[in-house]
């Protein structure tokens, strides 16, 4: 789909007019309403939609009046109305992500260390696109690097889930403390 199938513009034009007699006088109206109308929607890799409107319009009027006594006239043009307005609405997958089966070559045995093995990160970045997961960070890193980073986070995080669960804590062949023993914490 090209970016100008997207734009959607709506051009709106609205002539009236009439005229009204009573007794000698004579009263004839015109107006006109010009306005425009558009929309553009925009997508990004992560369903995410977001929807920009905007509109712009100008009406004008002009009464004539017939008198004995002369003509009158009165013309009016009104200030343009512009509208612009953004719109962003996100679509969320039910269900959650696709798991790669639990089995010796996606999942590593509690006493090996209780994680995603590097075929089973492949399998599930395979199956979920656009997917960031990487491995466990098992070896020596620099202070400051992206790694060490990444198993401070980690730590962190793994270290809420023993205060959540004091039995895995205390169990030292729980899944939770061998994989934090394998990522070094």
């Amino acid at each position: 789909m090209s970016n100008f199938d997207k734009l959607k513009l709506i051009p709106k034009v609205e002539i009236k007019g009439g005229t009204n007699k009573s007794g000698p006088i004579t009263h004839k109206k015109e107006s006109r309403k010009y306005e425009i109308s558009g929309s553009y929607d925009l997508y990004n890799k992560k369903d995410t939609k977001v929807t920009l409107t905007g509109s712009y319009g100008k009406s004008s009027g002009k009464d004539k009046f017939k008198t004995p006594g002369g003509e009158f006239v009165f013309e009016g043009e009104s200030e343009p109305q512009k509208f612009i307005g953004i719109k962003i609405s996100k679509k969320f997958k039910r269900g959650g992500d696709v798991m790669p089966p639990r089995n010796k070559k996606n999942f590593r045995s509690t006493k090996s260390g209780a994680g995603m093995t590097a075929a089973g990160v492949a399998k599930y970045r395979r199956d979920n696109p656009g997917s960031k997961l990487k491995t466990a960070v098992t070896g020596d890193v620099k202070k400051g690097s992206k790694a060490a980073a990444r198993r401070k986070s980690y730590c962190a995080r793994s270290a809420g889930q023993m205060k959540k669960f004091p039995k895995a804590a205390k169990d030292p062949n729980s899944r939770l403390r061998q994989a934090r023993r394998r990522w070094k914490c």
